[in-house]
């Protein structure tokens, strides 16, 4: 039963469809838009970019204040969502130490007015294995 209902499902977060994230508070080291990345995540070893350690993911620079780093993401599509992965692969140590998901429906860009709803709450991540 799980294969067909998840045969029917698409991954709202994909590019193709229109997805795009329209703010993030830091992208210092990889750019934010590689979040939204659809293929399996790959370790380059021995490239670097302007920033450092080539990186298939987001990575931000490490907070020296208080807070949290994040990022909004435009689904390119609405639509019910059942399923969440936050990739943390080839993110050996320095991926974030929780992680959480909220989501609004919203037809302007989000505000201070927008009301937000918990879709994964609080979680400790941890470092996926190479695969």
């Amino acid at each position: 039963m799980k294969k067909f209902i998840s045969a029917k499902m698409i991954n709202l977060a994909d590019p193709r469809i229109g997805s795009k994230v329209i703010f993030k508070t830091d992208d210092f080291f990889a750019a934010a838009h590689r979040i939204l990345n659809i293929e399996t995540p790959v370790f380059k070893d021995g490239l670097f970019d302007k920033h450092g350690k080539w990186m298939d993911g987001w990575e931000t620079r490490r907070r020296r204040s208080k807070g949290f780093d994040y990022l909004i993401l435009k689904l390119g599509k609405p639509g019910k969502i059942f399923d969440i992965d936050i990739d943390t692969t080839h993110f050996n140590g320095n991926q974030p130490t929780y992680a959480s998901l909220e989501g609004c429906l919203s037809k302007t860009k989000p505000n201070k007015k927008t009301k937000w709803i918990s879709l994964l709450s609080k979680k400790k991540t941890w470092a996926k294995p190479k695969p």
